[in-house]
């Protein structure tokens, strides 16, 4: 009994040892991940240290203005930091 006790718990070990190296590598990957928060709102891992979270309809809205985003970066590139 002892045995197959420690042996489950070698087992559980191992496979929680690859989960972790998983994980790893997906944040060492520049991947980036979505789930469903535990509210309903829809989370976006890889970006940064923490997700970014936001409700359908706010992502949709943010959605819409990608041009006028993707314009702003571009005119207002000489004040804008990049990361790393």
């Amino acid at each position: 009994m002892a045995d197959e006790e420690s042996t489950n718990v070698q087992d559980e070990l191992e496979r929680l040892r690859r989960e972790n190296e998983q994980l790893k590598a997906r944040r060492t990957s520049g991947e980036i991940t979505l789930r469903v928060s535990e509210k309903g709102a829809v989370s976006v891992y890889g970006l940064g240290r923490f997700p970014v979270t936001l409700y359908q309809e706010q992502w949709e809205k943010l959605l819409r203005h990608t041009d006028e985003i993707h314009d702003f970066i571009g005119a207002n590139r000489e004040h804008l930091k990049k990361k790393g």
